[in-house]
């Protein structure tokens, strides 16, 4: 298998640096956007999507700004790949935006990122920030 790549996009978003890491940060906010269900015992995450599943470690977090999930494997160890959300505010407009940060087979970077900006705008369905 081939090394993935990383990415990162930026997407802006009408909301509350606060309201919008609840969404980005609890199983239940991410639930309602990016995962069909999304279950957590401590610092381990299970993403499911229709006929898929996913693990992953809540590997950091700050409070307000940013989630990392590193993707694990079968035996509960970290692989080298993570995605990211950043929430971003502009010190001057105030405007919020979301950074995402994840990797993709170098032939699937575009389907990826078309994928983030369907879930996002799920997400910006959700927070009302239409």
């Amino acid at each position: 298998m081939s090394e993935k790549v990383r990415y990162e996009i930026e997407f802006p978003i009408n909301s509350s640096p606060q309201l919008l890491y609840q969404y980005i940060s609890t199983p239940s906010g991410l639930q309602e956007w990016f995962a069909n269900t999304v279950n957590s015992r401590g610092e381990f995450f299970t993403f499911e999507w229709d006929d898929a599943a996913e693990n992953a470690r809540l590997a950091s977090k700050k409070t307000g700004e940013k989630v990392k999930f590193k993707w694990i494997d079968d035996n509960k160890h970290d692989t080298d790949y993570y995605f990211e959300l950043r929430i971003l505010e502009d010190e001057i407009t105030k405007d919020v935006s979301l950074m995402v940060v994840d990797f993709a087979q170098e032939d699937e970077v575009e389907e990826s990122k078309l994928l983030w900006e369907n879930q996002i705008s799920d997400l910006k369905h959700v927070i009302g920030s239409i």
